[in-house]
């Protein structure tokens, strides 16, 4: 039975630095990738100003169903398709990537630790603690480069949306939890401690 590992913290917290680290160092042979940005609801049938009002942060904007499906069937042994998602214009691409299942599997986004039906699979689940400041910084810089958008647009979606549903909703979930780690930093050791008990754990020791 494969070791699932649930990695949650806000936006800019570093929690995909840390889960892309460690599937490095386990090896893609051990261990895959299940990202919550992927799910997010395709905006097709709005209109590009409407989807720019559209709160991404919040729990409903991501087909949470299918992804708990998705690991539910990694957990079962059975491979999948797993979305893509165009951050620029807010819509599903066409075709997904298919995800085999591995002796350790990470879900890694800030919303993973929010859905008890996805929590109660999760047999680790990790919570990023970093400061907000540091965390509005990555997401400015990370928006900007990657995802098209200027300094005032994130600013405005950071206040409006961003930080009031970080507190109604990815903060409290830092109490479910078995883990909260620091986000600053390399994290080098919090990654070598994680591989080395996620090496134990899917080897049955």
């Amino acid at each position: 039975m494969p070791i699932l590992v649930g990695i949650a913290g806000g936006t800019g917290s570093g929690k995909s630095t840390l889960a892309r680290r460690i599937v490095r160092s386990l090896g893609d042979d051990r261990c895959v990738l299940v990202t919550q940005d992927n799910y997010y609801r395709t905006l097709a049938d709005l209109s590009h100003e409407a989807r720019a009002r559209v709160n991404f942060d919040h729990p409903d904007a991501i087909d949470s169903e299918l992804l708990i499906q998705h690991v539910r069937a990694l957990k079962s042994g059975e491979p999948v398709e797993m979305p893509r998602y165009d951050f620029a214009r807010h819509v599903q691409l066409a075709g997904g990537t298919r995800v085999e299942p591995r002796p350790v599997i990470i879900v890694e986004g800030i919303l993973v630790l929010v859905w008890p039906a996805l929590a109660e699979q999760l047999d680790v689940k990790v919570y990023v603690d970093t400061p907000m400041d540091v965390r509005l910084a990555r997401r400015v810089r990370r928006d900007i480069a990657d995802r098209g958008r200027d300094l005032d647009g994130v600013l405005d979606q950071y206040l409006k949306t961003v930080r009031p549903m970080h507190e109604s909703h990815v903060a409290p979930s830092r109490e479910v939890a078995d883990l909260v780690v620091p986000g600053e930093g390399a994290n080098q050791v919090v990654v070598k401690l994680l591989t080395v008990a996620l090496s134990a754990l899917a080897s049955g020791g």
